[in-house]
């Protein structure tokens, strides 16, 4: 008894913003960044396309490997720290859009991590037998909470989404293992102040521009580190699994230095390791599996391939899955 993973699907914006764009709009070089960050550029929604929109269009990207019907669909889980509305889910609206119907519905909050969270959800309820086909959407419109006055976090975030579609089998088990962490002191060193019950919008939020990311970037760096090579050992003590059993690493695509600090930590060959942050700058929720979609479309991974993502969000939240292709 197990959940099979049936296929991934991705998504991006059409426009590409460019290190180069960016030194036009704040004080800052494309050298800056690329050293920094490793990012070259980053997609962005327009102002009519939500997160939903690009939900939507991963998922049908997704679905084109399948021959399910959407009937037989019967759990939609987003991951996303910019949803829709607070209310109702973006969920809702992604299985509004993929015309189905009579599903449950529902949103994880869990920021960059937030994938694996609803990756570790959805194997859970399937294999409690109470469901039989998921997707799961990690999607994020990041660029719209971003303050492009702030030379420090504007040129790390992006906009897409990635879908995996999931289903309940008897003889295959995709999902080997997952590791869930978070710790709840950190919060404050990476968050978006306003726009909930705390600080509700109000002339002196928006002025203060309390509604964008605000990030203590040193802080997060290294905490990142510790927390993502914690998680790929257990993830691995759990499944009974080595390092050297890994295909291919997946981390989440937030900065150059925190994977190659990472990758040394773990003494893991850096061409073992899964890198597009240079295209698509950080995307949360979407980063682990967009990723995932990628490797698969590019031939990185084959069948029988053990793979193992890992990501790291504010929270702070962290997590990793050990997954057999």
């Amino acid at each position: 008894m197990g959940v099979k993973i049936l296929s991934t699907g991705s998504y991006f914006p059409e426009r590409i913003l460019t290190n180069n764009d960016l030194e036009k709009m704040v004080d800052t070089t494309d050298e800056w960044i690329t050293t920094r960050t490793g990012i070259k550029e980053r997609r962005i929604a327009d102002d009519k396309t939500s997160t939903s929109t690009l939900a939507i269009k991963a998922t049908q990207n997704a679905l084109k490997e399948t021959k399910i019907d959407l009937k037989d669909i019967d759990l939609i889980i987003v991951a996303t720290a910019t949803p829709d509305m607070l209310f109702p889910s973006t969920a809702c609206f992604v299985q509004n859009g993929l015309g189905i119907t009579n599903c449950t519905c529902f949103d994880i909050y869990a920021a960059c991590s937030g994938f694996i969270y609803g990756l570790s959800c959805a194997r859970n309820l399937i294999e409690t037998g109470e469901f039989k086909t998921a997707i799961v959407v990690g999607a994020e419109t990041l660029s719209k909470i971003t303050n492009w006055n702030d030379r420090n976090t504007c040129v790390l975030f992006g906009d897409g989404a990635g879908s995996i579609i999931l289903q309940y089998s008897e003889t295959e088990n995709s999902i080997l293992s997952i590791h869930l962490g978070a710790d709840g002191r950190y919060g404050n060193l990476l968050m978006m102040p306003a726009g909930g019950s705390k600080y509700p919008a109000t002339r002196e939020t928006i002025e203060k521009k309390m509604h964008y990311i605000h990030m203590e970037g040193k802080e997060v760096f290294k905490l990142a580190v510790v927390k993502m090579v914690e998680s790929v050992i257990k993830a691995l003590e759990i499944c009974n699994k080595n390092i050297d059993d890994i295909t291919l690493l997946i981390p989440h695509q937030a900065n150059i230095r925190i994977i190659d600090t990472m990758a040394e930590k773990l003494n893991f060959p850096r061409e073992k390791i899964f890198v597009n942050l240079h295209k698509y700058g950080n995307i949360s929720a979407a980063s682990t599996i967009a990723a995932l979609d990628e490797a698969r479309k590019q031939g990185r991974i084959k069948p029988g391939d053990l793979v193992e993502i890992v990501a790291f969000g504010s929270g702070f939240t962290w997590g990793a899955a050990v997954i057999k292709i």
